[in-house]
């Protein structure tokens, strides 16, 4: 039975993956290895990231640790812009079913990271859905606006209007 604590979370994810549809459709294929600073992801890194991170810590979160040493994040390798819907289509659909299995217990239960032997974050699992999970999304959402916006590619509204979208015209 699924969680009463996971159930708006559930909601929000989807709320959110249309959100976030709406920005990955704008990616420009042609555009995928520029970066904005040599620190920076390339857009198609970064547009990858922002299709996969459901998906990718409803896996991590299933766990109760994740032991970090040794780790390296490697994105999914992305060979057109259209590969981005149907990666966010497989990671929010993973989230979801993730989500709604995900009972009171489980959700309040204290999930523990690692490095080796060394604890490096304790948490309880629903408090990392949304940091790890949803802001961690959001934030990197955030940053491929920015990456469309120096592309000159309009930037789609979200939650409320952009500079160049209004979804309240009729």
């Amino acid at each position: 039975m699924m969680s009463r604590i996971a159930e708006p979370l559930l909601a929000e994810l989807e709320q959110e993956a249309q959100s976030t549809r709406r920005m990955l459709e704008r990616v420009p294929d042609g555009n995928l290895s520029w970066r904005p600073h040599p620190k920076s992801l390339t857009l198609g890194e970064l547009a990858v990231h922002v299709a996969t991170i459901p998906g990718d810590f409803a896996e991590l979160l299933s766990q109760d640790t994740f032991d970090f040493e040794g780790f390296e994040y490697q994105a999914p390798v992305l060979s057109s812009a259209a590969d981005l819907i149907p990666a966010l289509e497989a990671s929010a659909a993973a989230a979801a079913e993730w989500l709604s299995r995900l009972d009171d217990q489980a959700a309040t239960t204290v999930w523990r990271a690692t490095e080796g032997k060394r604890e490096i974050l304790a948490a309880p699992r629903i408090a990392l859905v949304r940091s790890m999970m949803f802001n961690h999304w959001y934030h990197h959402r955030g940053q491929l606006a920015v990456y469309l916006r120096q592309l000159e590619v309009p930037v789609p509204a979200i939650y409320g209007p952009s500079a160049d979208e209004n979804p309240f015209d009729s």
